[in-house]
């Protein structure tokens, strides 16, 4: 297990840790492609108040959301385990959101697990994801 104060100890860690800052920057961005090339073709995810969705749901989900809002997404790994050709990470996550058209920004703030999956060309991907974020009381 990897807790977030200690470093990586193989390159599987390095790896998930990499993907995970990837997926961050790619959020951040509104880079849709670079989020679907990081997710499996059967990816799920699992936020409150909805139903369990895929791909599909996530692009018109993220699409909606980039066209609308600007979005500033930190997180801050809190766990990294790697079983052979499955990893799971633990993270806290906050978000900043802010309409396009101005205003104040929305806080949130919870924890999200992701699940991967080792590629055969050694690549991790995204297999599930869930996450608690709720507003932040001001």
């Amino acid at each position: 297990m990897l807790l977030a104060m200690e470093s990586p100890t193989g390159p599987e860690e390095q790896s998930i840790r990499e993907v995970h800052s990837t997926w961050i920057d790619a959020v951040n961005a509104g880079d849709l492609g670079c989020l679907l090339s990081l997710m499996a073709d059967d990816a799920v995810f699992l936020y409150p108040g909805q139903e369990p969705f895929g791909r599909e749901g996530f692009s018109a989900n993220f699409g909606n959301a980039h066209q609308q809002l600007r979005i500033d997404c930190t997180s801050e790994l809190e766990e990294v385990v790697v079983v052979g050709e499955v990893a799971y990470t633990r993270s806290r996550d906050a978000l900043s959101v802010t309409q396009r058209s101005g205003g104040a920004a929305t806080l949130l703030a919870g924890h999200r697990i992701t699940i991967y999956r080792e590629q055969p060309d050694g690549r991790w991907i995204l297999v599930r994801g869930a996450h608690t974020l709720s507003p932040v009381e001001k």
